[in-house]
């Protein structure tokens, strides 16, 4: 081959542009030995840029920031950074009584705050010893509220992995069957969150008269959502594409990440603490374990599907025992430690029982002097310490407090289930495209008020 057809273009430096009159670099290549040129593109092939998702970006779920190291479009590691949402309500526990310590921890996972307010309120009766002293009524009432939480997270799980992935309409059926268990949460709480309604010994405040009546009204509508957004993912080629064989994660590397909750029952093992560690009584209620055959994102969606239909079968239960034991005490009845007013939630969602107010202004100093200590120092609760379990509806949730005798907790800790579940994220992603990385975070379902409180 002649010198002449070999050569290409090499830099030749900037030339002029006659037109415009500005500098337009020109460029021209010669040909050289393939060999060099080879590797050179490996050279280039190895470098790597790194990037940031987050942490504002909508796809994080919260203020998380992914560190992505890439080449080209995949992944080759993947470095979590949390933090950026502290708001150390572990520590801000220490400053205040232990039935305000409900307030606090029922902001960590806001998208599924009731499974904070139960874990916590079994840990501190664990540690004042009145675990079989709690009314019937008030923990038929716990379960109710945990598994429609159960439900209405798992619908934003689904919905917002969806809408990630551009499917708007799964994000608006989701939210509008999750709008009516808030519906729910209103009618009882007074709150569509930040509820505060579970309290050491019992409840606030038991349900208003109609309430499992109004639960049956609206229920259908639940589940017609539910549904509906079962029959537009499950045989949808491009929602199968995208999730089928996408971050999977195999149960050993689960088991040894701390990971819980739907993925490891999409692994195949049936790991639910209310039915290996009951509490609340879930050992008498007829309900199932969704298992699958491999942790992958559509299953881990698909466990989400099948733990929905699950959690209804224990409302209606739950339902017919309320019925049952209608009129029956809420609150444990030490009155040292029973809240001492039952809050009667008005239309503005606040306010206290008149006729406790009538009584503790007008007849009774006692009784008002009462109110004024439990309310403003609290109860003391014995020295030592008690752990809970529960399952939350992203995994295991776990209890810790610790009591020096006093009326606040020394310490109080949680293993929230975001945070160990986001471990497994990187074992998920790397080696997989950035966009299967969107789709593993989504289905991992973190909540990062949990992770960072």
């Amino acid at each position: 081959m002649s010198q002449e057809k070999d050569t290409l273009y090499r830099a030749a430096g900037p030339a002029l542009d006659e037109v415009g009159g500005t500098d337009i670099p020109e460029y021209v290549v010669t040909g050289g030995d393939w060999d060099d040129m080879a590797s050179e593109i490996e050279k280039l092939a190895h470098e790597r840029i790194v990037i940031n998702l987050g942490p504002v970006h909508p796809s994080t779920h919260g203020v998380l920031r992914l560190i992505c190291e890439l080449d080209g479009e995949y992944i080759r590691e993947v470095r979590v950074g949390t933090g950026y949402l502290h708001t150390g309500i572990e520590k801000n526990m220490e400053y205040r009584t232990w039935t305000q310590g409900t307030t606090f921890c029922t902001r960590m996972d806001y998208v599924a705050p009731f499974f904070q307010e139960v874990g916590y309120c079994l840990a501190v009766e664990k540690a004042l010893g009145i675990t079989d002293d709690v009314p019937e009524r008030a923990t038929l009432i716990r379960v109710l509220m945990m598994e429609l939480n159960r439900v209405a997270s798992h619908l934003v799980a689904v919905g917002t992995g969806g809408n990630e992935l551009g499917g708007t309409t799964l994000m608006t059926i989701a939210f509008r069957g999750r709008e009516e268990i808030l519906r729910i949460f209103e009618r009882i709480t007074g709150l569509r969150m930040n509820h505060a309604y579970i309290r050491p010994g019992g409840v606030a405040q038991d349900l208003p008269a109609g309430t499992t009546e109004y639960i049956r009204d609206l229920l259908p509508r639940v589940r017609r959502d539910i549904n509906e957004l079962q029959d537009i993912v499950v045989a949808n080629p491009l929602f199968r594409a995208r999730f089928v064989d996408v971050a999977t994660l195999p149960l050993a590397g689960a088991m040894a990440l701390g990971y819980t909750g739907p993925g490891v029952r999409a692994a195949g093992y049936p790991l639910d603490l209310r039915k290996s560690q009951p509490y609340c009584g879930y050992e008498t209620y007829d309900f199932d374990v969704p298992v699958y055959d491999k942790n992958d994102a559509f299953n881990r969606t698909m466990v989400r599907f099948d733990e929905c239909y699950e959690s209804l079968k224990i409302i209606y239960q739950v339902m017919e025992r309320l019925d049952a034991c209608e009129g029956a005490p809420v609150m444990v009845g030490d009155k040292k430690i029973a809240w001492p007013a039952q809050l009667s939630v008005g239309t503005d969602g606040q306010g206290n029982s008149l006729e406790h107010i009538r009584e503790i202004m007008g007849t009774s100093m006692e009784a008002l002097i009462q109110h004024f200590k439990i309310v403003t120092e609290g109860f003391r609760v014995p020295a030592g310490q008690a752990t809970q379990l529960v399952e939350h509806a992203k995994g295991i949730l776990g209890v810790h407090v610790v009591s020096d005798g006093g009326t606040r907790p020394y310490r109080a800790h949680f293993r929230d289930p975001s945070f160990t579940n986001l471990q497994s994220l990187a074992m998920m992603a790397e080696g997989g495209t950035i966009s299967d990385l969107i789709i593993a975070l989504a289905t991992i379902d973190p909540v990062l008020g949990g992770v960072d409180r």
